[in-house]
């Protein structure tokens, strides 16, 4: 009778154990700004919905205007992002013109 109720309570501490150990990792996790500019809300829209946006400041200033097309291009050929043209652009000429070498 007393192993029925040993594996849902070594379950129950170790959801506690994990969560105990995430959570000072959550607490310092901050938003990321990018720079308000023209083309901002497609790139919120769009890339954010795959990944976090801080991989566009990781990245800056490195890329070129050739190489953040390059990235664009492979998120919709390669991974499938759902993204326009006409919002593919935006995004484009914003990367290129705040985040670019």
């Amino acid at each position: 009778m007393r192993t029925r109720f040993i594996a849902p309570l070594i379950a129950s501490l170790a959801a506690l154990a994990a969560a105990m150990l995430v959570a000072p990792a959550l607490a310092d996790e901050k938003p990321i700004q990018l720079k308000k500019a023209d083309g901002l809300d497609k790139v919120e829209a769009h890339c954010a919905a795959c990944h976090s946006l801080d991989y566009i400041q990781m990245n800056s200033p490195y890329p070129s205007a050739a190489t953040w097309e390059a990235e664009v291009n492979k998120m919709i050929k390669a991974f499938g992002a759902p993204i326009d043209d006409a919002d593919a652009k935006a995004i484009m000429e914003y990367l290129k013109k705040n985040y670019g070498s």
